[in-house]
C-alpha cells in the first residue's frame, strides 16, 4: 500500500528535498507540494492524503491552525499530521500536540526520522524527535492532577498499556513487555481511547503524564 504524503511549507528548497525524499521510497507518494495554510486546507481536504506534513510558519495560516481544522477536536475525519519545523519552541510542541499532531520533528532530524514518522503516522503511531521527547516529558512529569478522570475506570492492564505507551514504546514493544499478542494491544488501545476519550497515543501518554499514572 502507498502512503499518499501531502507537504505544505514556505521555503521551495524543504518542499523539494522532503519531496525527493520521500518519493525515493518505494512505499510513498508525494500528492501535493504546497506553500501556504490555505492552500493545505483545500488540497488536503481535496486529495485526502494518508498523511500531511505541516511547517509551523507559513502565510495566510500557520500550522498550528492548519492542524486543528485538518486533526483537532471536532473533526468528523481528523487527518494524520506531523509538524516539521526549524522551531522547537515549547509552546509550538504543546499547541501542535493538542491541536491533533501525531508527531513533531525539527527539519534537521535528518531523512531517516523524517520517513520512520511519515510511517509511523500512516499506521497511526506517533514519532517526536528525541530532543524535544525529552523536554515534553519533563515538563509531562509534573503532576498537575487537571487531567479528567476517565469516563470509565482503566483496567489494571489497560493501566499497564498506558504506562507503556507514555514512555514511547510502540505496538510491538508494547506486546513484547506484556507478553501478549500485537492484537490484544490494539483492543486495549481502542478501549483506553474510549475510555479517556482521545483521539490517539500522543494524547494517551499526556493524559498519562499529567494525571500522575507514570512518573
Amino acid at each position: 500500500m502507498t502512503i499518499r504524503v501531502l507537504i505544505a511549507d514556505d521555503q521551495q528548497l524543504v518542499r523539494t528535498g522532503f519531496q525527493m525524499i520521500l518519493d525515493a521510497q518505494p512505499d510513498m507518494e508525494v500528492v501535493a507540494a504546497v506553500a501556504d495554510g490555505a492552500e493545505a486546507i483545500s488540497e488536503a481536504r481535496r486529495l485526502k492524503p494518508d498523511v500531511c506534513l505541516l511547517d509551523i510558519r507559513m502565510p495566510k495560516l500557520d500550522g498550528l491552525e492548519v492542524t486543528r481544522l485538518l486533526a483537532g477536536p471536532g473533526v468528523e475525519h481528523p487527518m494524520r499530521v506531523v509538524i516539521v519545523t526549524t522551531f522547537d519552541l515549547d509552546e509550538y510542541v504543546y499547541g501542535a500536540l493538542r491541536a491533533g499532531a501525531t508527531g513533531f520533528l525539527l527539519k534537521d532530524s535528518g531523512p531517516t526520522l523524517l520517513i520512520e514518522a511519515v510511517r509511523a503516522a500512516a499506521s497511526g503511531e506517533s514519532l517526536v524527535s528525541p530532543s524535544i521527547t525529552v523536554r515534553l516529558l519533563q515538563h509531562l512529569a509534573r503532576p498537575r492532577r487537571t487531567a479528567p478522570a476517565p469516563n470509565d475506570p482503566l483496567t489494571d492492564r489497560e493501566l499497564d498499556v498506558v504506562r507503556l505507551v507514555a514512555r514511547g514504546r510502540t505496538n510491538q514493544e508494547v506486546a513484547a513487555e506484556l507478553f501478549v499478542s500485537l492484537s490484544t494491544v490494539k483492543t486495549h488501545l481502542g478501549s483506553i481511547q474510549a475510555k479517556l476519550g482521545v483521539r490517539n497515543r500522543v494524547e494517551i501518554a499526556a493524559w498519562a503524564w499529567e494525571s500522575g499514572v507514570v512518573s
